[in-house]
This record gives C-alpha cells, sequence and structure tokens, in this order.
C-alpha cells in the first residue's frame, strides 16, 4: 500500500509566547518493509534555528526553536510512504520463549541490541500484577510466537478501549486495574508483560490506515496517532503485534519510532516561554491512500 501522511498539530494562546522549542517525531522510518519518499516537516511562523538527527534508535528527530513573538503555532509532517506486510521467519516464532531474554542470555547474537528494552522504563515498570497477567500466556518451553499472540488476543478481549479511562500518564497498575484505556496503555501493559518475565519488547509509535464505514466517504483528517509493540525474536528480527486491534502488524501500519516507551517518541514535545494563561491544541492525522507503485 502507498500512503499520503499528514499529520498537523496546532497550537493557540491568548497571549504572545516569546520563545518556543520543539522536538518532533513526524518523520516515518525507512525500514525493508516501508519505503518513505518526499517526506518534510514543516513550522510555521518559520523557526529561526531548525535542524534534524537520529536519536539513540535510529529514529528521525527534527529540533526547532521560534524567538519572535507568536500567538499561534503549526508543526506540519507530510509525505508518502510505502508499506508491505513485514516477514518474519517462522523459525524464528518457534523459539521457545525462555531462550529470548537478552538480559539472561547476553550472548545471543542481537542480545545487546535487545537489552535495554527488556528493563523497566520511566513509563513502563515491572508491577508483579503484570508478569503474573502475563505467565498464563508464558507457559514453559511454548514457542515465543505463539505466546506473544495468545497474550495479544488476552489483551484485547480483556480490556475495553475507552478514552476516558486513562491519561497520558496513566500507570500500568491502573490500566490493570481499570480494565481499560488507548492504544498507548495497551502497548504500555503488554511491555510490562512481556519484560516482567525477561523478554525484550520495544513501543512503537506510528499510524494505522482506518477505513470508511460501507456507504459513507472517507473522513480527511480523522485518523489519528497509533501505538503497537515489537517483541525481540533473537539477532535483528522483531515480531509486531497490536493489542488494541488482535492482529500483526500489516500494510495498514506506518511505522514512525520506536523507544522503550512513549516518553522516548512523542510525535511533538517541547518547551514554551509566555505569560499565556489558557492554551488549546488541535490534532488532525490523514492517512490516504494512494495509487501503489
Amino acid at each position: 500500500m502507498r500512503y499520503r501522511v499528514r499529520h498537523t498539530t496546532t497550537y493557540t494562546y491568548d497571549e504572545p509566547v516569546t520563545d518556543s522549542l520543539g522536538v518532533a517525531h513526524l518523520v516515518p522510518r525507512s525500514l525493508p518493509w516501508q519505503a518513505v519518499s518526499g517526506y518534510t516537516v514543516a513550522v510555521r511562523p518559520a523557526p529561526g534555528d531548525v535542524s534534524e538527527d537520529l536519536d539513540h534508535y535510529g529514529n528521525h528527530v527534527t529540533y526547532f526553536q521560534l524567538t519572535e513573538p507568536h500567538d499561534s503555532l503549526v508543526v506540519e509532517g507530510l509525505g508518502d510512504v510505502d508499506v508491505v506486510a513485514p516477514h518474519v521467519p517462522e523459525a524464528a516464532l518457534r523459539t521457545p520463549w525462555e531462550a529470548l531474554r537478552p538480559v539472561r542470555e547476553p550472548a545471543r547474537a542481537g542480545a545487546w541490541r535487545a537489552a535495554d528494552v527488556a528493563l523497566a522504563s520511566p513509563l513502563v515498570d515491572q508491577p508483579a500484577s503484570a508478569a503474573s497477567y502475563a505467565s498464563t500466556s508464558l507457559t514453559p518451553g511454548r514457542p515465543v510466537g505463539a505466546a506473544v499472540t495468545d497474550l495479544m488476543h488476552r489483551v484485547h478481549a480483556d480490556f475495553e478501549y475507552d478514552r476516558t479511562a486513562t491519561t497520558v500518564t496513566s500507570t500500568v497498575a491502573h490500566v490493570l486495574d481499570a480494565r481499560a484505556g488507548v492504544c498507548q496503555d495497551f502497548a504500555h501493559l503488554m511491555l510490562a508483560c512481556l519484560r516482567g518475565h525477561g523478554l525484550a519488547a520495544r513501543y512503537v509509535s506510528g499510524y494505522l490506515a482506518t477505513e470508511a464505514p460501507a456507504g459513507q466517504p472517507r473522513l480527511v483528517g480523522a485518523d489519528a496517532s497509533h501505538a503497537w509493540v515489537e517483541v525481540w525474536l533473537g539477532d535483528d528480527t522483531w515480531l509486531a503485534v497490536d493489542p488494541t486491534n488482535d492482529q500483526r502488524i500489516g500494510d495498514r501500519h506506518v511505522t514512525v519510532a520506536w523507544g522503550r516507551d512513549y516518553g522516548d517518541v512523542p510525535p511533538l514535545k517541547g518547551v514554551i516561554f509566555t505569560e499565556a494563561r489558557r492554551s488549546t491544541m488541535r490534532v488532525a492525522v490523514d492517512v490516504a491512500p494512494l495509487e501503489a507503485p
């Protein structure tokens, strides 16, 4: 599939902002199953300083600073992405999950690459309740593909999608108690479950192309950022699963960035200097299918 992706964030303030510093994770990654072309990040008003770089995980990051007074700020990522469903070798899926714990098995190929996402992170601690919940799926000797897939099925079945149940700072324990949340919460929950048993798993941010209901027009700008999980299978092989939708990622998922948790890869974050008392933020995301090349 080929998509034209547009992610627009608009801030407005009731008093001028005199200095604004921002960090954006908006440019999708170039991957064996994903090709990115003509992607740009535009900031309005134009910043006095802007630069681009790759972070520790190889994600594309845009840095900018505005020092001219402004009462609104628009940051927009725009470009085309070609996606195919990633291939995962069947042999890797059959590996017993206990053999894929990089901290306990540091000599395994690629363990150095995965060790940091086998540990607790700022937004994903490892409560005993998460490990206990996961133990039903991670039974002794079970192939990692079957174990992770079963855990994904259970999270999808046991937890309700509810935008009002959590906030961006909700903990894994809160999600377990509420039995509800959004894609970010379900990803954090799976990370805690897997890491609690020594597996390495990373948080992935991106987009999911949605389909309009039968007989209704597609609504431009009605898509949203999405989150899922990738589990290490050895060397540089990862299994990507989407617990919110109970499926492996395919050609409808656009990968933007990955890290330990949401805090590593938010679409946009920053600091402003202002005397404004009120501000608003509006986000519009559009993942529009185009004719495949």
